[in-house]
């Protein structure tokens, strides 16, 4: 068995402010720790679970958070890639979203954004709007592919069982109380449920099924304000008023090339 690990940073034990997540420093230095010890915990419970080949990319903002000497050894680390990681991401047979918050606007989502945490824009695929649990999902779907576990906040467990069911093992790392707030597990308790989630997401990995729509895809990017969608350059679709941007996407790799 081969799995793919996509790891965001929003969602792990321990952090809570966006300061954690964008400025170099102090407070980032330690959320990638926080973050390479949450995807090891992951790498302990799948080598247990028996899985021979496990790659583990980074996924958030600029893709090189991982602090390599606490890389896990069993895994395989993806790092500086965009697009590229998408012939591993075919060869494998489950995928697991770890540290992932809830789409853009989540009353109780901490660090709640999709995409972009400061431009503060939507998305939604043949009329639903849609997060980053979603979309991996969807990009994961198009090869076949299950997510069988994800991990972050309440708000991000509840997204991925209303768009992915019951089938996934959803581990939450810490309760919010606004966008910035959060009662917090500690990050070792997060840790040991991770790894056993891991080990059990495995298990059920017949449970669960590629998460698809149909084709062709209609999607919409909408911005708050006419400046911020001014700025952006259109790169598919058709501006249709002065905040949105539709498209037709032919497959859900495309999701995302507005």
């Amino acid at each position: 068995m081969k799995v793919y690990v996509f790891a965001d940073l929003e969602g792990v034990a321990g952090v809570c402010k966006f300061f954690q997540t964008r400025e170099e420093g102090p407070p980032l230095d330690a959320a990638r720790e926080l973050l390479t010890r949450e995807c090891s915990a992951c790498v302990d419970g799948l080598v247990d679970a028996g899985v021979e080949e496990i790659y583990v990319r980074d996924s958030h903002g600029r893709p090189y958070n991982f602090v390599p000497e606490l890389m896990h050894p069993a895994a395989r680390h993806i790092v500086g890639a965009s697009g590229a990681h998408k012939p591993i991401l075919s060869e494998c047979n489950a995928v697991i979203l770890l540290g992932f918050h809830a789409m853009a606007d989540t009353p109780d989502g901490v660090l709640c954004h999709t995409q972009s945490s400061r431009r503060g824009n939507k998305f939604w695929y043949n009329g639903r709007e849609s997060g980053e649990i979603a979309q991996q999902a969807l990009i994961a779907g198009h090869f076949d592919i299950p997510v069988i576990m994800v991990t972050g906040d309440d708000a991000t467990c509840r997204e991925a069982r209303d768009f992915l069911g019951e089938g996934p093992v959803t581990v939450s790392t810490k309760t919010g109380l606004n966008r910035e707030g959060a009662v917090m597990h500690a990050p070792a308790l997060a840790r040991q449920r991770i790894r056993e989630g891991a080990k059990e997401a495995v298990a059920r990995a017949d449970e669960c099924e590629p998460y698809k729509i149909d084709l062709p895809i209609k999607g919409r990017l909408w911005y708050p304000s006419k400046a911020t969608a001014d700025w952006r350059p259109i790169h598919l679709g058709t501006r249709v008023d002065d905040f949105t941007i539709e498209a037709t996407f032919e497959t859900a790799l495309d999701i995302l090339q507005f």
